[in-house]
């Protein structure tokens, strides 16, 4: 085992320059995971953030550790983020070129990556961000070759044109954020290369040092850690499944009943499948690493990373202090949840099990006094396979995709045997966080649908849950031209719609709203709203009638989709085990058969996305543009 990358330590922090901008590139290179291939750690070719002035590149990039203006701190942070990934001609995972994607759009045909290069967009998740900044999939732009750059359609709509400085507001309060590469289709690959790394706001109460006054542990006993999964080749290489007799191509290609025509799917790839589980667990870009600690309260900022996986995550004393299974370990022991996606809870959680899905940051405390000279392990008990809900007694290996599983294990800590370390860590100073008691403009009805591409591939969607108005309450038609007239797709805008359709969530600029978010599918699906962050209210069971409707492909072929009619409320629903959500969120589980309600205020102008954080749902058109004021 490895001991697991500091990502809060001072040396892997981002730093400005003396004008305070951060110059930050985007460029390959190779990173050790603990890996074994013939007696020796294998070399894993990935794609990393890095500082200009040293061309190191890491997996998880650096982080960023800005103060709020709120404190003290400048109101902006500029980091201009350079694509260097000249000379990369091909990706380094298989592309699926049939997908809406960068350079699949119109006036965008002639572009490929063997001749143009990766294109890249790098988005600050949960950044109250003007919209230019955001990281919008159609904001791309590749590297530079021989003099010239290709620049996403979306910056035409931009004045002043393309730029690589992006702004971020630093007049927010103390946060876990993230960023993570946004290209339009190739989010999950871009993503899976290495394109991700945290991004922490510190304010005058939560202030990272031993000035904060709510007894928070900081410095060496804070910690950050990204959790992902990944598959390797045994050399070390990253893989990842596109192929006929790949892991899960039957799932979803063949047992889908999906057809690929040979002349687009040579061999019958590459094909971007729904969902991606991996077998090995990764922190920080290491495989089950372990963390030697103290006996003491630690402070634990959790980022799910994934691509699919909802983590069910518990820590349980192991049978001995060098083992490396949960054969014979304890009964979950119980922590402290604190915060979540956007800031401090409004009062701690104590629990045994938190359940966060793909896109998440918890931050929780664990406590480690009396647990001297013992190894805890943090424990995955979430399945490999879609997620439902269920967890536990529940899960079912049966549906799982990989027999004799390790994603059961995340990480270790190793206790010193040392006295007890007192420490000013108190649950009851936590509490700062009211809600969002402005006053609703509107009720939205959005909802999550499954339906199939042109090819019968499982395809998701996003939709409304009724007839489409814009922010002045005037109809959304579906556009009047011969793809969707001859898919009987007329009049007003409702039930699932495709990316490239035309924008149905359009709120005023300064509204509150409620969402209520109908979740028509069989799984769990994590919803994210750039721009705002949101309160949980609560769910309930919904019954509707279910009817098909056609969905107009990027490319004008047709595929299956649905609308809901004839919606009844059901009972409200008590929130599930393990289900933290009385911070400021910008990540919510939405259960399948339930409508899940939260609220927000939308306080910037322009265009922005809403989506599904299970990345290969967002590649494959589980994305919709959400378009503050007037301009959609």
């Amino acid at each position: 085992m490895i001991t697991v990358p500091d990502a809060l330590a001072p040396g892997f922090k981002f730093q400005p320059d003396n004008k305070g901008l951060y110059k930050v590139k985007i460029g390959a290179s190779v990173h050790k995971t603990g890996l074994q291939y013939m007696g020796d750690d294998a070399q894993t070719p990935i794609w990393g953030y890095g500082a200009q002035t040293d061309d190191r590149f890491t997996w998880p990039g650096r982080t960023f550790e800005v103060k709020s203006s709120f404190a003290g701190g400048a109101a902006e942070t500029v980091v201009n983020w350079e694509n260097a990934l000249q000379g990369v001609s091909q990706h380094l995972l298989p592309v699926d070129t049939n997908l809406h994607w960068c350079y699949s759009l119109h006036g965008y045909m002639q572009n490929s990556i063997a001749k143009n290069g990766v294109p890249i967009i790098t988005h600050l998740h949960g950044g109250h961000t003007d919209y230019q900044f955001d990281g919008n999939p159609e904001f791309f732009y590749s590297p530079k070759m021989k003099n010239k750059q290709v620049v996403g359609p979306q910056w035409n709509n931009v004045d002043g044109g393309f730029t690589e400085r992006f702004i971020y507001d630093n007049g927010v309060k103390a946060g876990n954020l993230w960023y993570h590469d946004h290209a339009l289709g190739i989010t999950r690959l871009n993503v899976y290369a290495g394109l991700a790394g945290f991004y922490f706001v510190r304010d005058q109460y939560d202030t990272g040092d031993s000035s904060n006054t709510l007894g928070l542990p900081y410095g060496q006993y804070e910690k950050a850690y990204a959790i992902q999964d990944r598959m390797f080749l045994e050399t070390g290489e990253l893989f990842y499944p596109a192929y006929p007799g790949d892991p899960f191509y039957d799932d979803f290609i063949t047992g889908e009943g999906a057809i690929l025509p040979e002349k687009l799917f040579p061999g019958g790839g590459p094909t971007a499948l729904a969902e991606f589980f991996g077998d090995h667990m990764v922190v920080n870009g290491v495989i089950w690493p372990y963390e030697p600690v103290e006996p003491r309260n630690y402070r634990l900022h959790l980022l799910n990373g994934t691509d699919s996986r909802f983590l069910v995550v518990r820590f349980r004393v192991a049978a001995t202090p060098n083992s490396e299974t949960l054969d014979g370990a304890s009964d979950p022991l119980l922590f402290n949840v604190i915060g979540s996606d956007q800031g401090l809870a409004s009062a701690a959680t104590e629990t045994d099990t938190l359940v966060f899905e793909p896109g998440s940051r918890y931050d929780i405390v664990f406590d480690f006094k009396g647990l001297q000279g013992q190894r805890i392990i943090m424990e995955n008990i979430g399945g490999d396979s879609p997620f439902g809900g269920a967890y536990g007694d529940e899960l079912d290996p049966e549906e799982d995709f990989f027999p004799n599983r390790q994603t059961d294990r995340v990480m270790a800590f190793d206790v010193a045997n040392v006295p007890n370390v007192d420490d000013a860590f108190d649950s009851g100073n936590i509490g700062s966080y009211g809600g969002n008691t402005n006053p609703v403009a509107r009720t939205r009805k959005v909802a999550l649908f499954e339906g199939m591409d042109e090819f019968g591939r499982l395809q998701p969607l996003l939709g409304t849950a009724e007839p489409a108005t814009d922010f002045q309450g005037l109809p959304i038609n579906w556009p009047d031209t011969k793809e969707y007239k001859n898919a009987g797709l007329v009049g007003q805008m409702e039930g699932s719609i495709a990316w490239h359709s035309p924008t149905t969530e359009n709120p005023a600029l300064g509204d509150t709203e409620i969402w209520e978010i109908y979740n028509a599918t069989g799984d769990a699906h994590p919803v994210h709203l750039h721009l705002v962050h949101f309160d949980v209210l609560d769910r309930r069971e919904f019954t509707a009638e279910v009817k098909d409707q056609a969905i107009v492909q990027h490319n004008g072929e047709v595929g299956a989709g649905f609308r809901l009619e004839d919606i009844i409320l059901g009972n409200l629903v008590p929130q599930p085990d393990g289900y933290v959500e009385n911070s400021p969120k910008d990540m919510v589980t939405a259960l399948p058969e339930q409508v899940t309600r939260i609220k927000m205020t939308f306080d910037k102008p322009g265009r922005y996305v809403w989506h599904c954080h299970i990345l290969s749902h967002e590649d494959h058109e589980m994305m919709r543009v959400l378009h503050v004021g007037p301009g959609a």
